[in-house]
C-alpha cells in the first residue's frame, strides 16, 4: 500500500456571491443559499486555464511534500471542463513542470475523477514511485448563467487540488499527511448516465435525481468499504466528500449516523468545482489541523459515469 503525503490547492482571485448571481438567474440570494450551501464560489479569469490551475495546485503540493517534480514517476490528472478533448491538461502540466518524459494521463470523469485517481495512485505507485494527482476544473465556463441554466449556475465553480502519493510515507516529516492508503472501492452504473453529463460545451444535470441517486449510493459505498476493513462510519475521525451540495452532505451523515462535524466543509466558500473539490477539501482541512491524526479518513465522491465510491486512508 502507498502513502499520502501532502496536498495542495489553488483558488482563482474573483469571487461570486449569491448576489451577484441571483440577478442573473432570478433567482434571491437566500434562496441560492438555503438549496446548496453556497455563499460564493471563484471564478477563473480569462486568461487561466483548467492546466495553469493544475498546475499552481501541483507546485503547492510538491511544496508542502518537500518533493521536486523530477522525483515525480507518473501524473494523474482529472477535468471535466477541460478545454481540449485530447490533449488534455495532464501533458500541459507535466510540461510546465519541466517533464520531458514523465508519463501524464487524463482521467476526464467529472466530480468523481479525482477518487478515481486516488485509487489507481495508490495500485500504480509500485510500478511508478511517487505519483501526482491533480484535480482541475473551470466549470464556469461549462454553464449558463441565464434562468434556463439556474440549477446549474447557482453551483459550479473554478479550482484545483493536488495529492502526492508515495510507497515513502514521509512520515518524518511533521509537514507531511502521514496517510496509509488501506483499500478502495469504485462503483459504476451507466445506465443512469444521462442525467448527469457534459454535451456541447455545457454541463446538464437533473438536481434531484442526482442528490436522489448520491444519497443512496455514497454511503453504502462507505459503509461496504469500512465493512471489509472491519470499521464502522463511527470510527471515523474525518470525512472528506466531494463538496457538491450541503445538503446532500448532511444527508449522508445522517444516513451513516455519523455527527456532521466529523464532515469536512467548505462549500460555502467554493462552490462546487467538480473533480477539484475532493482534493481542494482535503488541502483546506490539512491546513486547519496539522495536529497527527489517531483514526482512519474517509473519501468520498460522486459524479458523471454515474461513477463513485470511497477510499480509506490510516493514520500511518
Amino acid at each position: 500500500m502507498a502513502y499520502i503525503r501532502a496536498f495542495g490547492s489553488h483558488l482563482p482571485a474573483r469571487r461570486v456571491g449569491n448576489d451577484e448571481l441571483a440577478s442573473l438567474v432570478g433567482a434571491t440570494p437566500e434562496w441560492i443559499l438555503s438549496v446548496s450551501g453556497i455563499e460564493e464560489r471563484r471564478y477563473a479569469a480569462d486568461e487561466e486555464t483548467v492546466a495553469s490551475l493544475g498546475l499552481a495546485a501541483a507546485q503547492d503540493c510538491l511544496a508542502n511534500a518537500g518533493v521536486t517534480s523530477n522525483q515525480l514517476g507518473l501524473i494523474l490528472v482529472s477535468s471535466g471542463s477541460a478545454d481540449h478533448l485530447s490533449p488534455g491538461p495532464a501533458s500541459q502540466i507535466a510540461a510546465a513542470l519541466g517533464l520531458a518524459s514523465t508519463p501524464a494521463l487524463d482521467i476526464p470523469v467529472a466530480s468523481a475523477g479525482s477518487l478515481i485517481a486516488l485509487a489507481l495512485a495508490n495500485d500504480l505507485a509500485p510500478r511508478f514511485g511517487k505519483v501526482l494527482v491533480v484535480g482541475a476544473e473551470i466549470m464556469s465556463r461549462r454553464i449558463e448563467r441565464t434562468p434556463q441554466g439556474k440549477d446549474t449556475a447557482i453551483l459550479f465553480g473554478d479550482g484545483a487540488g493536488a495529492c502526492l502519493v508515495d510507497l515513502e510515507s514521509g512520515c518524518a516529516d511533521p509537514q507531511t499527511v502521514c496517510l496509509r492508503i488501506a483499500d478502495s472501492l469504485l462503483l459504476t452504473d451507466g445506465s443512469a448516465a444521462e442525467i448527469l453529463k457534459i454535451e456541447n460545451g455545457r454541463i446538464l444535470m437533473e438536481g434531484k435525481t442526482v442528490i436522489l441517486q448520491a444519497y443512496r449510493k455514497i454511503p453504502r459505498a462507505i459503509h461496504d468499504l469500512l465493512a471489509r476493513n472491519a470499521l464502522t462510519p463511527a470510527d471515523v475521525q474525518v470525512f472528506l466528500l466531494h463538496q457538491a451540495n450541503l445538503n446532500l452532505i448532511e444527508r449522508v451523515a445522517a444516513g451513516l449516523k455519523v455527527p456532521r462535524e466529523r464532515f469536512f466543509v467548505n462549500i460555502a466558500r467554493c462552490g462546487n468545482t467538480s473533480s477539484a473539490s475532493l482534493l481542494i477539501a482535503a488541502a483546506e482541512w490539512r491546513r486547519a489541523h496539522t495536529a497527527p491524526l489517531t483514526g482512519p479518513v474517509v473519501f468520498s465522491a460522486f459524479g458523471a459515469g454515474l461513477n463513485w465510491g470511497a477510499l480509506l486512508a490510516l493514520p500511518a
